[in-house]
Protein backbone atom coordinates (compact mmCIF):
# COMPACT_ATOMS: atom_id res chain seq x y z
CA UNK A 1 0.00 0.00 0.00
CA UNK A 2 1.23 3.50 -0.82
CA UNK A 3 0.64 5.66 2.24
CA UNK A 4 2.76 8.81 2.57
CA UNK A 5 3.52 9.90 6.12
CA UNK A 6 2.94 13.54 5.22
CA UNK A 7 1.24 15.10 2.20
CA UNK A 8 3.41 14.52 -0.87
CA UNK A 9 3.32 16.32 -4.19
CA UNK A 10 0.59 13.86 -5.15
CA UNK A 11 -1.51 13.99 -2.01
CA UNK A 12 -1.40 17.77 -1.68
CA UNK A 13 -1.99 18.47 -5.31
CA UNK A 14 -5.65 19.21 -4.90
CA UNK A 15 -6.96 22.44 -6.34
CA UNK A 16 -9.81 22.51 -3.86
CA UNK A 17 -7.48 21.63 -1.00
CA UNK A 18 -5.12 24.46 -1.87
CA UNK A 19 -8.01 26.88 -1.72
CA UNK A 20 -8.70 25.70 1.82
CA UNK A 21 -5.66 27.62 3.03
CA UNK A 22 -7.64 30.81 2.50
CA UNK A 23 -10.86 29.52 4.06
CA UNK A 24 -12.59 31.10 7.03
CA UNK A 25 -11.41 29.52 10.27
CA UNK A 26 -13.13 29.43 13.67
CA UNK A 27 -11.73 28.13 16.94
CA UNK A 28 -13.15 24.82 18.09
CA UNK A 29 -15.45 24.91 21.09
CA UNK A 30 -15.50 22.73 24.21
CA UNK A 31 -12.12 24.05 25.38
CA UNK A 32 -10.68 23.78 21.90
CA UNK A 33 -7.73 26.06 22.48
CA UNK A 34 -4.62 24.55 23.92
CA UNK A 35 -4.60 27.02 26.79
CA UNK A 36 -8.15 26.13 27.77
CA UNK A 37 -7.27 22.45 27.62
CA UNK A 38 -4.44 23.07 30.08
CA UNK A 39 -6.67 25.05 32.44
CA UNK A 40 -9.34 22.34 32.32
CA UNK A 41 -7.58 18.96 31.97
CA UNK A 42 -10.81 17.12 31.14
CA UNK A 43 -14.42 18.02 30.45
CA UNK A 44 -17.61 16.03 29.85
CA UNK A 45 -18.13 15.16 26.20
CA UNK A 46 -20.83 13.59 24.06
CA UNK A 47 -22.11 13.96 20.52
CA UNK A 48 -25.18 15.73 21.87
CA UNK A 49 -23.02 18.24 23.78
CA UNK A 50 -21.00 18.89 20.61
CA UNK A 51 -24.28 19.35 18.72
CA UNK A 52 -25.54 21.93 21.21
CA UNK A 53 -22.27 23.83 21.00
CA UNK A 54 -22.66 23.91 17.19
CA UNK A 55 -26.25 25.14 17.53
CA UNK A 56 -25.14 27.91 19.89
CA UNK A 57 -22.27 29.00 17.65
CA UNK A 58 -24.63 29.37 14.70
CA UNK A 59 -26.45 32.14 16.57
CA UNK A 60 -23.29 34.27 16.71
CA UNK A 61 -20.79 35.67 14.25
CA UNK A 62 -17.83 33.76 12.89
CA UNK A 63 -14.85 34.41 15.22
CA UNK A 64 -11.46 35.51 14.01
CA UNK A 65 -8.90 33.00 12.76
CA UNK A 66 -6.23 31.83 15.17
CA UNK A 67 -2.67 32.93 14.45
CA UNK A 68 0.31 30.57 14.29
CA UNK A 69 4.02 31.33 14.75
CA UNK A 70 5.62 33.10 11.81
CA UNK A 71 8.15 30.31 11.27
CA UNK A 72 5.27 27.95 10.47
CA UNK A 73 3.17 30.45 8.52
CA UNK A 74 6.02 31.19 6.11
CA UNK A 75 6.92 27.57 5.33
CA UNK A 76 7.28 26.61 1.68
CA UNK A 77 6.32 23.30 0.14
CA UNK A 78 9.94 22.12 0.43
CA UNK A 79 10.10 23.20 4.08
CA UNK A 80 6.97 21.24 4.85
CA UNK A 81 8.39 18.08 3.34
CA UNK A 82 11.42 18.37 5.64
CA UNK A 83 9.13 17.66 8.63
CA UNK A 84 8.18 14.14 9.70
CA UNK A 85 6.28 12.87 12.70
CA UNK A 86 8.23 10.47 14.92
CA UNK A 87 6.28 7.16 14.78
CA UNK A 88 7.58 6.12 18.20
CA UNK A 89 5.59 9.01 19.69
CA UNK A 90 2.28 7.92 18.15
CA UNK A 91 -0.67 7.98 20.53
CA UNK A 92 -1.77 4.60 21.95
CA UNK A 93 1.55 3.01 21.08
CA UNK A 94 0.96 0.02 23.35
CA UNK A 95 0.71 -3.70 22.50
CA UNK A 96 -3.01 -4.27 23.16
CA UNK A 97 -4.30 -1.30 21.15
CA UNK A 98 -4.29 -1.87 17.41
CA UNK A 99 -4.74 1.79 16.43
CA UNK A 100 -2.18 4.59 16.28
CA UNK A 101 -2.80 8.32 15.93
CA UNK A 102 -0.20 10.58 14.31
CA UNK A 103 -0.71 14.32 13.69
CA UNK A 104 0.25 16.44 10.69
CA UNK A 105 2.37 19.54 11.33
CA UNK A 106 1.13 23.08 10.81
CA UNK A 107 2.59 25.12 7.96
CA UNK A 108 2.65 25.60 4.18
CA UNK A 109 -1.05 25.39 3.09
CA UNK A 110 -2.17 24.48 6.59
CA UNK A 111 -2.00 27.71 8.60
CA UNK A 112 -5.02 27.30 10.88
CA UNK A 113 -4.61 25.22 14.05
CA UNK A 114 -6.72 22.11 14.49
CA UNK A 115 -7.20 20.92 18.08
CA UNK A 116 -7.34 17.25 19.06
CA UNK A 117 -8.94 15.70 22.14
CA UNK A 118 -8.95 12.18 23.50
CA UNK A 119 -12.29 10.90 24.82
CA UNK A 120 -12.31 8.29 27.60
CA UNK A 121 -15.49 7.30 29.45
CA UNK A 122 -17.33 10.44 28.38
CA UNK A 123 -14.52 12.83 29.37
CA UNK A 124 -12.43 14.77 26.86
CA UNK A 125 -8.80 15.73 27.45
CA UNK A 126 -6.75 17.91 25.15
CA UNK A 127 -3.91 16.30 23.20
CA UNK A 128 -0.82 18.48 23.43
CA UNK A 129 2.00 18.26 20.91
CA UNK A 130 5.47 19.77 20.95
CA UNK A 131 8.36 20.11 18.53
CA UNK A 132 9.82 16.98 20.14
CA UNK A 133 7.06 14.98 18.41
CA UNK A 134 8.47 15.85 15.00
CA UNK A 135 11.77 15.51 13.17
CA UNK A 136 12.96 18.68 11.40
CA UNK A 137 15.40 17.81 8.63
CA UNK A 138 17.87 19.66 6.40
CA UNK A 139 17.60 23.45 6.65
CA UNK A 140 14.89 23.25 9.31
CA UNK A 141 17.17 21.41 11.69
CA UNK A 142 17.97 23.73 14.57
CA UNK A 143 15.49 26.41 13.44
CA UNK A 144 12.73 25.14 15.75
CA UNK A 145 13.63 25.01 19.48
CA UNK A 146 13.18 21.57 21.07
CA UNK A 147 10.37 21.10 23.55
CA UNK A 148 8.34 24.02 22.17
CA UNK A 149 4.58 23.63 22.60
CA UNK A 150 2.67 23.71 19.30
CA UNK A 151 -0.53 25.80 19.04
CA UNK A 152 -2.30 22.91 17.34
CA UNK A 153 -1.80 20.62 14.36
CA UNK A 154 -2.91 20.55 10.73
CA UNK A 155 -4.80 17.27 11.06
CA UNK A 156 -4.09 13.63 11.78
CA UNK A 157 -4.06 10.10 10.42
CA UNK A 158 -5.02 6.77 11.95
CA UNK A 159 -3.24 3.49 11.28
CA UNK A 160 -4.35 -0.09 11.92
CA UNK A 161 -3.27 -3.55 10.68
CA UNK A 162 -5.25 -4.15 7.50
CA UNK A 163 -3.14 -5.75 4.75
CA UNK A 164 -0.99 -7.77 7.19
CA UNK A 165 -1.26 -8.45 10.89
CA UNK A 166 2.31 -7.29 11.56
CA UNK A 167 2.11 -3.96 9.72
CA UNK A 168 0.33 -0.73 10.60
CA UNK A 169 -1.46 0.62 7.52
CA UNK A 170 -2.99 4.03 7.04
CA UNK A 171 -6.78 3.78 7.21
CA UNK A 172 -8.00 7.39 7.23
CA UNK A 173 -6.55 10.89 7.37
CA UNK A 174 -8.05 14.34 7.95
CA UNK A 175 -6.13 17.39 6.75
CA UNK A 176 -7.09 20.70 5.15
CA UNK A 177 -10.52 22.37 5.51
CA UNK A 178 -13.00 19.47 5.86
CA UNK A 179 -11.11 17.04 3.60
CA UNK A 180 -10.49 13.42 4.50
CA UNK A 181 -9.48 10.22 2.72
CA UNK A 182 -9.73 6.53 3.57
CA UNK A 183 -8.38 3.27 2.17
CA UNK A 184 -9.69 -0.22 1.65
CA UNK A 185 -7.59 -3.37 1.41
CA UNK A 186 -4.70 -2.91 -1.02
CA UNK A 187 -5.64 0.66 -2.00
CA UNK A 188 -3.42 3.70 -2.50
CA UNK A 189 -4.69 7.19 -1.72
CA UNK A 190 -6.69 8.76 -4.54
CA UNK A 191 -9.90 10.74 -4.43
CA UNK A 192 -10.94 12.76 -1.38
CA UNK A 193 -14.13 13.33 0.57
CA UNK A 194 -15.23 16.49 2.33
CA UNK A 195 -17.44 17.18 5.28
CA UNK A 196 -19.51 19.70 3.34
CA UNK A 197 -19.40 21.71 0.10
CA UNK A 198 -20.86 25.23 -0.11
CA UNK A 199 -21.37 26.85 -3.52
CA UNK A 200 -18.90 24.49 -5.22
CA UNK A 201 -18.74 24.80 -9.00
CA UNK A 202 -20.82 28.00 -9.12
CA UNK A 203 -19.82 31.29 -10.77
CA UNK A 204 -18.99 32.76 -7.38
CA UNK A 205 -16.41 32.26 -4.66
CA UNK A 206 -16.67 28.86 -2.99
CA UNK A 207 -16.88 28.72 0.79
CA UNK A 208 -14.70 26.11 2.48
CA UNK A 209 -16.08 24.83 5.79
CA UNK A 210 -13.38 23.61 8.14
CA UNK A 211 -13.02 20.95 10.81
CA UNK A 212 -11.54 23.04 13.61
CA UNK A 213 -11.46 20.37 16.32
CA UNK A 214 -11.60 16.58 16.64
CA UNK A 215 -12.58 14.39 19.58
CA UNK A 216 -11.27 10.85 19.16
CA UNK A 217 -12.47 8.02 21.36
CA UNK A 218 -9.56 6.08 22.80
CA UNK A 219 -9.87 2.61 21.23
CA UNK A 220 -10.56 -0.35 23.46
CA UNK A 221 -8.00 -3.19 23.40
CA UNK A 222 -8.15 -5.06 20.08
CA UNK A 223 -10.98 -2.82 18.82
CA UNK A 224 -11.76 -3.05 15.10
CA UNK A 225 -13.51 0.31 14.85
CA UNK A 226 -12.71 3.92 15.66
CA UNK A 227 -15.12 6.73 16.51
CA UNK A 228 -14.21 10.32 15.68
CA UNK A 229 -16.18 13.51 16.32
CA UNK A 230 -15.55 16.87 14.67
CA UNK A 231 -16.65 20.49 14.96
CA UNK A 232 -17.27 22.12 11.59
CA UNK A 233 -17.27 25.88 11.07
CA UNK A 234 -17.55 28.40 8.27
CA UNK A 235 -19.08 31.80 7.63
CA UNK A 236 -22.48 30.25 6.76
CA UNK A 237 -22.73 27.07 8.79
CA UNK A 238 -21.68 25.26 11.94
CA UNK A 239 -21.82 21.51 12.41
CA UNK A 240 -21.23 18.50 14.62
CA UNK A 241 -19.98 15.34 12.90
CA UNK A 242 -19.52 11.73 13.96
CA UNK A 243 -17.42 9.24 11.98
CA UNK A 244 -17.37 5.51 12.80
CA UNK A 245 -14.50 3.92 10.86
CA UNK A 246 -14.33 0.16 10.20
CA UNK A 247 -11.35 -0.94 8.06
CA UNK A 248 -11.51 -3.92 5.75
CA UNK A 249 -11.65 -5.07 2.14
CA UNK A 250 -14.18 -2.24 1.94
CA UNK A 251 -13.48 0.30 4.65
CA UNK A 252 -16.75 1.81 5.83
CA UNK A 253 -17.17 5.22 7.40
CA UNK A 254 -20.57 5.85 8.99
CA UNK A 255 -21.15 9.60 8.98
CA UNK A 256 -23.71 11.63 10.90
CA UNK A 257 -23.70 15.36 10.09
CA UNK A 258 -25.76 17.83 12.12
CA UNK A 259 -25.76 21.26 10.50
CA UNK A 260 -26.89 24.70 11.69
CA UNK A 261 -27.13 27.62 9.29
CA UNK A 262 -25.81 31.09 10.12
CA UNK A 263 -26.94 32.46 6.77
CA UNK A 264 -28.67 31.45 3.55
CA UNK A 265 -26.73 29.11 1.27
CA UNK A 266 -27.35 28.95 -2.47
CA UNK A 267 -26.04 25.39 -2.92
CA UNK A 268 -25.45 22.96 -0.07
CA UNK A 269 -23.38 19.95 -1.19
CA UNK A 270 -23.94 16.93 1.07
CA UNK A 271 -21.49 13.99 1.14
CA UNK A 272 -19.14 15.65 -1.37
CA UNK A 273 -16.40 13.79 -3.23
CA UNK A 274 -13.55 15.29 -5.27
CA UNK A 275 -11.37 13.48 -7.78
CA UNK A 276 -9.18 13.85 -10.86
CA UNK A 277 -9.71 12.88 -14.48
CA UNK A 278 -7.06 13.96 -16.99
CA UNK A 279 -7.42 11.58 -19.93
CA UNK A 280 -8.46 8.08 -20.95
CA UNK A 281 -10.04 6.41 -23.98
CA UNK A 282 -12.57 9.24 -24.32
CA UNK A 283 -9.94 11.95 -24.96
CA UNK A 284 -6.68 10.04 -25.40
CA UNK A 285 -5.75 11.79 -28.62
CA UNK A 286 -5.30 15.15 -26.87
CA UNK A 287 -2.28 13.97 -24.86
CA UNK A 288 1.23 13.03 -25.89
CA UNK A 289 1.82 10.66 -22.99
CA UNK A 290 3.18 7.11 -22.76
CA UNK A 291 0.43 6.20 -20.30
CA UNK A 292 -2.91 5.08 -21.75
CA UNK A 293 -4.95 6.58 -18.88
CA UNK A 294 -4.48 9.11 -16.08
CA UNK A 295 -7.33 9.43 -13.59
CA UNK A 296 -8.30 8.74 -10.00
CA UNK A 297 -11.87 8.02 -11.11
CA UNK A 298 -13.49 7.49 -14.48
CA UNK A 299 -17.20 7.41 -13.71
CA UNK A 300 -20.02 8.57 -11.48
CA UNK A 301 -22.14 5.54 -10.59
CA UNK A 302 -25.71 5.98 -9.32
CA UNK A 303 -27.94 3.16 -8.12
CA UNK A 304 -31.46 4.54 -8.35
CA UNK A 305 -34.34 3.71 -6.03
CA UNK A 306 -35.80 1.30 -8.61
CA UNK A 307 -32.49 -0.54 -9.00
CA UNK A 308 -31.48 0.99 -12.34
CA UNK A 309 -27.78 1.88 -12.53
CA UNK A 310 -26.46 5.01 -14.24
CA UNK A 311 -22.82 5.20 -15.29
CA UNK A 312 -21.85 8.76 -16.16
CA UNK A 313 -18.46 8.53 -17.87
CA UNK A 314 -16.12 11.34 -16.77
CA UNK A 315 -14.39 13.82 -19.04
CA UNK A 316 -11.86 16.65 -18.94
CA UNK A 317 -13.94 19.37 -20.63
CA UNK A 318 -12.94 22.62 -22.32
CA UNK A 319 -15.02 24.63 -19.82
CA UNK A 320 -16.95 24.02 -16.60
CA UNK A 321 -19.46 21.25 -17.22
CA UNK A 322 -22.32 20.17 -14.94
CA UNK A 323 -24.74 17.26 -14.97
CA UNK A 324 -27.69 16.96 -12.59
CA UNK A 325 -29.51 13.74 -11.75
CA UNK A 326 -32.85 14.22 -9.98
CA UNK A 327 -33.12 11.27 -7.62
CA UNK A 328 -35.69 10.40 -4.98
CA UNK A 329 -33.98 8.20 -2.40
CA UNK A 330 -31.05 6.83 -4.44
CA UNK A 331 -29.62 3.64 -3.02
CA UNK A 332 -26.01 4.70 -3.67
CA UNK A 333 -23.93 7.16 -5.60
CA UNK A 334 -20.20 7.65 -5.87
CA UNK A 335 -17.08 8.11 -7.95
CA UNK A 336 -15.55 4.87 -9.23
CA UNK A 337 -12.30 3.70 -10.76
CA UNK A 338 -13.03 0.97 -13.32
CA UNK A 339 -9.99 -0.75 -14.73
CA UNK A 340 -7.78 -2.50 -12.19
CA UNK A 341 -4.94 -3.84 -14.33
CA UNK A 342 -1.57 -2.14 -14.20
CA UNK A 343 -1.55 -2.20 -18.00
CA UNK A 344 -4.56 0.11 -18.00
CA UNK A 345 -2.31 2.92 -16.68
CA UNK A 346 1.37 1.89 -16.96
CA UNK A 347 2.29 4.22 -14.08
CA UNK A 348 4.58 2.48 -11.59
CA UNK A 349 4.74 5.58 -9.37
CA UNK A 350 1.18 6.85 -9.13
CA UNK A 351 -0.40 3.36 -9.30
CA UNK A 352 -3.75 4.58 -10.54
CA UNK A 353 -4.83 0.95 -10.70
CA UNK A 354 -4.88 0.93 -6.88
CA UNK A 355 -6.91 4.10 -6.34
CA UNK A 356 -10.13 3.46 -4.37
CA UNK A 357 -13.69 3.90 -5.50
CA UNK A 358 -16.16 5.46 -3.04
CA UNK A 359 -19.89 4.94 -2.68
CA UNK A 360 -22.24 7.07 -0.60
CA UNK A 361 -25.13 5.05 0.85
CA UNK A 362 -27.78 7.42 2.28
CA UNK A 363 -29.28 6.39 5.62
CA UNK A 364 -32.80 7.54 6.41
CA UNK A 365 -34.94 9.94 4.40
CA UNK A 366 -32.95 12.70 2.72
CA UNK A 367 -36.04 14.05 0.99
CA UNK A 368 -36.07 15.11 -2.63
CA UNK A 369 -32.92 16.38 -4.26
CA UNK A 370 -30.41 15.88 -7.00
CA UNK A 371 -26.92 14.54 -7.49
CA UNK A 372 -24.64 17.05 -9.14
CA UNK A 373 -21.49 16.18 -11.05
CA UNK A 374 -19.23 18.99 -12.17
CA UNK A 375 -16.10 18.74 -14.29
CA UNK A 376 -13.45 21.43 -14.61
CA UNK A 377 -10.81 21.67 -17.33
CA UNK A 378 -7.27 20.85 -16.27
CA UNK A 379 -4.00 20.41 -18.15
CA UNK A 380 -2.13 18.51 -15.43
CA UNK A 381 -2.90 15.63 -13.09
CA UNK A 382 -1.95 17.54 -9.94
CA UNK A 383 -5.34 19.28 -9.84
CA UNK A 384 -8.61 17.75 -8.78
CA UNK A 385 -11.18 18.70 -11.41
CA UNK A 386 -14.13 16.46 -10.57
CA UNK A 387 -16.78 17.06 -7.89
CA UNK A 388 -19.91 15.11 -6.97
CA UNK A 389 -22.43 15.63 -4.15
CA UNK A 390 -26.11 15.63 -3.19
CA UNK A 391 -28.10 18.89 -3.25
CA UNK A 392 -31.37 19.05 -1.28
CA UNK A 393 -34.33 20.57 -3.11
CA UNK A 394 -35.36 22.37 0.09
CA UNK A 395 -34.02 25.95 0.21
CA UNK A 396 -31.24 26.31 2.79
CA UNK A 397 -31.99 29.30 4.99
CA UNK A 398 -30.44 31.01 8.00
CA UNK A 399 -31.66 29.45 11.23
CA UNK A 400 -32.27 26.03 9.64
CA UNK A 401 -31.08 22.78 11.20
CA UNK A 402 -30.44 19.67 9.09
CA UNK A 403 -29.18 16.17 9.81
CA UNK A 404 -27.79 13.79 7.22
CA UNK A 405 -26.57 10.25 7.86
CA UNK A 406 -24.77 8.07 5.35
CA UNK A 407 -22.36 5.17 5.05
CA UNK A 408 -19.27 5.56 2.90
CA UNK A 409 -17.72 2.52 1.20
CA UNK A 410 -14.01 2.89 0.29
CA UNK A 411 -12.31 0.14 -1.71
CA UNK A 412 -11.94 -1.47 -5.10
CA UNK A 413 -15.76 -1.83 -5.34
CA UNK A 414 -15.44 -4.21 -8.24
CA UNK A 415 -18.50 -4.58 -10.50
CA UNK A 416 -20.62 -7.65 -9.86
CA UNK A 417 -20.12 -9.58 -13.06
CA UNK A 418 -22.63 -12.18 -11.89
CA UNK A 419 -25.37 -9.54 -11.98
CA UNK A 420 -27.82 -9.92 -14.84
CA UNK A 421 -27.08 -6.35 -15.96
CA UNK A 422 -24.07 -5.70 -18.18
CA UNK A 423 -21.79 -2.91 -16.96
CA UNK A 424 -20.42 0.01 -18.94
CA UNK A 425 -16.87 -1.23 -19.43
CA UNK A 426 -15.36 1.45 -21.67
CA UNK A 427 -16.19 4.76 -23.32
CA UNK A 428 -14.21 5.87 -26.36
CA UNK A 429 -14.56 8.66 -28.89
CA UNK A 430 -12.99 9.95 -32.07
CA UNK A 431 -13.68 11.45 -35.44
CA UNK A 432 -16.90 10.29 -37.07
CA UNK A 433 -17.45 8.25 -40.21
CA UNK A 434 -16.29 4.81 -41.37
CA UNK A 435 -12.62 3.90 -40.98
CA UNK A 436 -10.52 4.28 -44.12
CA UNK A 437 -12.84 6.75 -45.82
CA UNK A 438 -13.04 10.52 -45.84
CA UNK A 439 -14.60 11.65 -42.61
CA UNK A 440 -17.93 13.45 -42.93
CA UNK A 441 -17.89 16.99 -41.52
CA UNK A 442 -19.61 17.76 -38.25
CA UNK A 443 -19.82 14.29 -36.70
CA UNK A 444 -18.11 12.67 -33.75
CA UNK A 445 -18.01 8.97 -32.97
CA UNK A 446 -18.78 7.50 -29.53
CA UNK A 447 -18.05 3.85 -28.77
CA UNK A 448 -19.51 2.27 -25.62
CA UNK A 449 -18.71 -1.28 -24.52
CA UNK A 450 -21.20 -3.17 -22.31
CA UNK A 451 -19.70 -6.20 -20.55
CA UNK A 452 -21.09 -9.26 -18.80
CA UNK A 453 -24.50 -10.12 -17.40
CA UNK A 454 -27.25 -11.82 -19.32
CA UNK A 455 -26.34 -9.64 -22.31
CA UNK A 456 -22.84 -11.09 -22.38
CA UNK A 457 -24.24 -14.63 -22.51
CA UNK A 458 -26.57 -13.97 -25.43
CA UNK A 459 -25.50 -15.01 -28.95
CA UNK A 460 -24.33 -12.33 -31.35
CA UNK A 461 -27.26 -12.92 -33.72
CA UNK A 462 -29.96 -12.49 -31.03
CA UNK A 463 -32.67 -10.41 -32.70
CA UNK A 464 -34.18 -9.34 -29.35
CA UNK A 465 -31.17 -7.21 -28.40
CA UNK A 466 -31.66 -3.53 -29.23
CA UNK A 467 -29.91 -0.28 -28.31
CA UNK A 468 -31.99 2.43 -26.62
CA UNK A 469 -30.42 5.82 -27.30
CA UNK A 470 -31.45 9.38 -26.43
CA UNK A 471 -29.62 12.47 -27.66
CA UNK A 472 -30.50 16.03 -26.70
CA UNK A 473 -28.73 18.81 -28.58
CA UNK A 474 -27.72 16.62 -31.50
CA UNK A 475 -28.73 13.62 -33.58
CA UNK A 476 -27.41 10.15 -34.33
CA UNK A 477 -26.23 9.78 -37.95
CA UNK A 478 -25.27 6.11 -37.65
CA UNK A 479 -25.93 3.63 -34.81
CA UNK A 480 -24.71 0.03 -34.63
CA UNK A 481 -24.70 -2.60 -31.88
CA UNK A 482 -22.73 -5.83 -32.17
CA UNK A 483 -21.08 -8.44 -30.00
CA UNK A 484 -17.29 -8.54 -30.04
CA UNK A 485 -16.06 -11.97 -31.22
CA UNK A 486 -15.07 -14.41 -28.48
CA UNK A 487 -16.09 -12.14 -25.61
CA UNK A 488 -18.97 -11.15 -23.35
CA UNK A 489 -18.83 -7.53 -24.61
CA UNK A 490 -21.39 -5.80 -26.82
CA UNK A 491 -20.26 -2.62 -28.57
CA UNK A 492 -22.50 0.34 -29.31
CA UNK A 493 -21.15 2.75 -31.95
CA UNK A 494 -22.86 6.09 -32.56
CA UNK A 495 -21.92 8.92 -34.92
CA UNK A 496 -23.35 12.13 -33.43
CA UNK A 497 -23.92 15.32 -35.40
CA UNK A 498 -24.28 18.69 -33.69
CA UNK A 499 -23.74 22.40 -34.17
CA UNK A 500 -20.51 23.90 -32.82
CA UNK A 501 -20.83 25.06 -29.21
CA UNK A 502 -24.01 23.06 -28.60
CA UNK A 503 -24.31 21.05 -25.40
CA UNK A 504 -25.15 17.44 -26.23
CA UNK A 505 -26.55 15.11 -23.54
CA UNK A 506 -26.56 11.40 -24.36
CA UNK A 507 -27.84 8.28 -22.65
CA UNK A 508 -27.84 4.71 -23.91
CA UNK A 509 -28.56 1.21 -22.70
CA UNK A 510 -29.19 -2.19 -24.23
CA UNK A 511 -32.65 -3.72 -23.93
CA UNK A 512 -34.21 -7.07 -24.77
CA UNK A 513 -36.79 -9.51 -23.52
CA UNK A 514 -38.84 -6.63 -22.05
CA UNK A 515 -36.09 -5.52 -19.68
CA UNK A 516 -32.93 -3.44 -19.43
CA UNK A 517 -29.95 -5.66 -20.10
CA UNK A 518 -27.28 -3.10 -19.14
CA UNK A 519 -26.44 -0.12 -17.02
CA UNK A 520 -27.48 3.25 -18.42
CA UNK A 521 -24.52 5.01 -20.02
CA UNK A 522 -24.57 8.78 -19.76
CA UNK A 523 -22.24 11.40 -21.22
CA UNK A 524 -22.10 15.11 -21.94
CA UNK A 525 -20.27 16.58 -24.93
CA UNK A 526 -19.86 20.02 -26.44
CA UNK A 527 -18.80 20.10 -30.07
CA UNK A 528 -15.81 22.46 -30.46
Amino acid sequence: MISPAIPSSSSTRRRFLAAAAASVCLPALLAASRAAAQDTPSRPFSFDLLTEEARNRAAGPAPEAEAIPQVFAEMTYDDYNFIAYRPARARWNVPDITWRLMPFHLGWLFKEPVHLFEVVDGMATGMDFTTDDFEYRHRLKGMVPPGTALPGVAGFKLTHPMNRGDKMDEVISFIGASYFRALGLGNAYGLSARGLAIDSGLPKAEEFPRFSGFWIEKPAPWADTMTIYAALDSASVTGAYRFVVTPGVETTVDVTARLFLRSDVEQLGVAPLTSMFLFADINRGDYDDYRPRVHDSNGLRIVRADGDVIWRALDNPQALSSSYFAEAQPRRFGLHQRGRDFDDYQDAGARYDLRPSVDIEPVGDWGSGKIRLFELPTAVEVHDNIGAFWIPDTPIRAGDAHEFAYRMHWGRLEPDYADDRAIVWATRSGIGGPAGLENPPGTHKFVVDFKGGMLGRLPEDDAEVKPVLTINGGKADVTTLSKLPGSDVWRLVVDVASESGTLVEMTAHVAGYERKLSEIWSFQWVKP
